[in-house]
């Protein structure tokens, strides 16, 4: 029996990174797992994740998954996301938003796991505000913060319908954002936008309904070893050399990310029944510099 045993769990960007970790350690604690994303194989250049997508990876080690496919930024396909776990699974518990996606890719009780994300300037200096053209801001604001809101607009709706577990409880949602969410530093102003409008939108959420029952937590990661991380130490810019990067965070430098995994299984689970509106840091002491 896993902690998360029979709940229902949307994870958007499920097919790589941190999205395809959170969904496998779900339906390994006991969740029943709808994997969302572009395609099921969003990152086919990395070879661990290239060999088996997400969703037949669960499947074929006695969990169940389905795969849907989804644009975080378009609200009719974001409600069909639900819509389908519905029908495939009856109901939703967890929502969790972890989508990833690089450039190249974007341009081509429910628990709710709100993972998309997107740092559209990766492998360049940080953008300032006056050095930010309209276009990456309106498209980072799309994926990074546009598709936390329509996630849990939908996802919402549907824990307001269903009935609630046994502990009273309608649904956990969890939302991404990240250490610049909650301060500034170097790095482009409308990825830190994105993740700020992430924070607080987390915060009202857990006000507007917590009476309902409904936990919304986010996690804040710090710099962690995913792909993106990658794009972002290949920089001409000396803030995001990978030295300089690991000495910001005073506990053993650069994350991991089976890190951010557990924090994400512990906001989903009933050792979280009474913590709701929490940014949580999971960044080695970054924020507390």
């Amino acid at each position: 029996m896993g902690r998360l045993n029979n709940k229902v769990s949307i994870v958007t960007g499920s097919s790589s990174g941190l999205g395809r970790a959170i969904a496998l350690e779900y339906s390994k604690e006991g969740a029943f797992v709808v994997c969302a994303d572009l395609r099921p194989n969003a990152r086919p250049e990395i070879p661990e994740e290239s060999v088996i997508n997400t969703h037949d990876l669960i499947n074929q080690t006695k969990g169940r998954a389905i795969f849907v496919t989804v644009d975080v930024g378009i609200a009719e396909q974001v409600e069909a996301l639900v819509k389908a776990a519905v029908w495939e699974f009856g109901r939703v518990d967890m929502y969790h938003s972890s989508t990833q996606t690089p450039i190249p890719e974007l341009m081509s009780a429910f628990r709710l796991v709100n993972n998309a994300g997107v740092s559209l300037e990766a492998g360049k200096p940080p953008a300032r505000i006056h050095e930010t053209s309209e276009d990456v801001w309106d498209l980072t604001m799309k994926v990074n913060a546009k598709s936390v809101f329509l996630g849990c607009k939908y996802a919402i709706a549907q824990m307001l319908q269903q009935g609630p577990h046994s502990s009273g409880d309608r649904g956990w949602i969890i939302n991404m954002s990240s250490v610049y969410g909650l301060v500034g530093g170097t790095f482009t102003c409308s990825y830190a936008a994105s993740k700020g409008a992430v924070s607080n939108l987390t915060r009202q959420i857990a006000v507007d309904y917590g009476e309902a029952k409904i936990h919304c937590n986010a996690i804040c990661p710090g710099y962690t070893k995913t792909a993106i991380f990658v794009n972002t130490i290949n920089t001409s810019d000396s803030s995001h050399a990978h030295d300089t990067l690991q000495a910001q965070h005073p506990l053993k430098g650069i994350g991991q990310v089976e890190d951010i995994v557990g924090a994400a299984v512990f906001l989903a689970s009933p050792d979280a029944s009474w913590i709701t509106g929490v940014c949580l840091p999971v960044d080695g002491g970054f924020t507390a510099r």
